[in-house]
C-alpha cells in the first residue's frame, strides 16, 4: 500500500496551514457552554452524514426523536434511527477516550477493532448480516473482528485476509502519533483515511470506522476547533467525488513518473488535496454561520416568525412565543451560561411573564439547564437549529 504519504507533501502544506488557522478561529468564536451545545448538535449531523454516505438516510429530526426514545412505528425507519444513535454513542466514546489518554495509537489494530466493536454491538441484529456478492451467501459481521474472507469493492480487491495483520501493523507504525511534526500530521490524516479504506479490514462498516478514526486523529493532533465542524458533512455533500477519488488512489503506479511505491503517488496526492479542500470548505461554512451579528439576527428572525406562526415548533409545544424570548436566547448565546433571575431581568420583562417565557423555552429545549434551578444555556433542538444554521442539514421533519 506504499506510498503512505504523497512524495511531495510540501505541495499540500499551504492548505494544511490554512486548515489549522481556520479551525482555530472557530475554537474561540463562542463561549464554552455554547460550544458544548453546538458540539452535541454536530454529533447528530455527523451521524446523519456518515450514514448517508453509506446510503442510509435518517433525518436529524428523527435522530433527535430517537435520542428521546421516540422511535418510528415503521420498522425500517426505526432500525435506521437505532443505527444513528449507535454512531453518536460511538463518536462520544471516541472523544472521551482521546480526552482521557491522548497518547493512544489510534492507528493501531486494537483501536480500530474497538471502534468497530462499539459500533456494531449497538446495532440491531438486522445490520449484522451481509450478502456475499460472489456466492450470494449471507454472512454474519462479528463486532470488532477482522474479516476472514476476500473482498472486492468496485474494482478494488482488498488485501488477502491472511495478510491483514501485516498491513495493519505497518499502518499502525507509520501513522502513529508523534512520528511527524509541523503540518505533516494533517496531511497524514488525509492519507491514512484513504489507506484504511484500501485495507478494508472488516467485513462491513469500513466507511464508518474510517470516518470515526479520522475524527479521532483530528482530535488527537490536536486540531483546535475540531468538533465545531466535522468532515463527514463535506464528504457526504461531495459523495461522488469522494468515492471517485478513493478509487483513484487505489490505482497501481502509472509509470516511472508516478512515485516509487506499489500504488499511485498521483492518486494519494489527489485524494489528500480533495480531503483538505473538503475540510477547508467546512471550516469556511461554519465560520460564516457563527458570525455573532448574523446569529443574533437569525434568533430575532426565528422569534418573529414564531410570533407570526410562520414557523411552528413540534407538538405539543405552544406555537406562539413572546418577543422577549429573543433577548434571552441572544444572552445565552453570547454569555454561555446565565442565572435564571438574571436572564429574566436582561429580557426586560415583568418577573412573572419572564418566568413563563423562560419555562416555555426550557420545555422546548431552546434553553437547557443541568439542574432544576441552575443556570441556563442555549439549547439547539433540531427544529430551532435548522433555522439558526441554514443548510447544516436538510430542512423538514424527516
Amino acid at each position: 500500500m506504499e506510498p503512505l504519504l504523497p512524495s511531495r507533501p510540501e505541495a499540500l502544506e499551504d492548505k494544511a496551514v490554512q486548515l489549522i488557522s481556520n479551525s482555530a478561529l472557530l475554537a474561540g468564536r463562542l463561549p464554552e457552554a455554547t460550544q458544548k451545545t453546538l458540539t452535541e448538535l454536530l454529533r447528530i449531523t455527523n451521524s446523519y452524514y456518515s450514514n448517508r454516505i453509506e446510503g442510509h438516510s435518517t433525518h436529524p429530526v428523527d435522530i433527535e426523536r430517537a435520542m428521546h426514545q421516540d422511535y418510528a412505528t415503521d420498522p425500517a425507519k426505526r432500525l435506521l434511527q437505532i443505527e444513528s444513535i449507535a454512531h453518536i454513542a460511538c463518536q462520544k466514546l471516541v472523544e472521551e477516550k482521546i480526552e482521557k489518554n491522548n497518547n493512544l495509537n489510534v492507528a493501531s489494530p486494537e483501536f480500530l477493532c474497538w471502534i468497530h466493536k462499539e459500533f456494531y454491538e449497538r446495532l440491531p441484529e438486522e445490520f449484522h448480516t451481509v450478502r456475499n456478492e460472489n456466492t450470494g451467501e449471507e454472512e454474519t459481521v462479528v463486532p470488532g473482528k477482522l474479516r476472514t474472507r476476500e473482498v472486492q469493492v468496485g474494482r478494488h480487491i482488498g488485501p488477502r485476509a491472511d495478510s491483514l495483520n501485516s498491513f495493519l501493523e505497518r499502518f499502525a507504525s507509520f501513522y502513529k502519533r508523534g512520528t511527524r511534526h509541523g503540518v505533516l500530521p494533517i496531511i497524514a490524516v488525509a492519507a491514512s483515511h484513504q489507506r484504511l479504506m484500501w485495507i478494508h479490514p472488516f467485513l462491513d462498516g469500513n466507511g464508518r470506522v474510517a470516518r470515526l478514526y479520522t475524527d479521532a486523529c483530528l482530535l488527537q493532533i490536536p486540531l483546535s476547533g475540531y468538533g465545531m465542524w466535522n468532515v463527514s458533512r463535506g464528504l457526504a455533500r461531495q459523495r461522488d467525488d469522494y468515492m471517485q477519488d478513493l478509487a483513484y488512489a487505489d490505482a497501481h503506479r502509472q509509470g516511472d513518473y508516478d512515485g516509487r511505491g506499489n500504488l499511485s503517488d498521483k492518486g494519494i496526492t489527489n485524494f489528500c488535496n480533495f480531503f483538505l479542500d473538503v475540510c477547508l470548505d467546512q471550516t469556511k461554512y461554519m465560520r460564516g454561520l457563527l458570525e455573532t451579528d448574523t446569529l443574533n439576527d437569525r434568533i430575532k428572525g426565528y422569534v418573529k416568525l414564531r410570533q407570526e406562526k410562520v414557523i411552528l415548533p413540534p407538538k405539543p409545544f405552544s406555537p406562539t412565543i413572546k418577543a422577549g424570548a429573543a433577548v434571552m436566547l441572544q444572552e445565552a448565546l453570547l454569555r454561555g451560561q446565565v442565572a435564571r433571575g438574571q436572564i429574566v431581568s436582561l429580557a426586560g420583562m415583568a418577573e412573572r411573564t419572564g418566568r413563563d417565557v423562560l419555562n416555555q423555552m426550557l420545555e422546548e429545549g431552546l434553553l437547557v439547564s443541568d439542574t432544576p434551578k441552575g443556570p441556563v444555556r442555549l439549547g439547539l433542538p433540531t427544529h430551532f437549529a435548522q433555522y439558526l444554521f441554514p443548510d447544516l442539514f436538510p430542512p423538514g421533519i424527516g
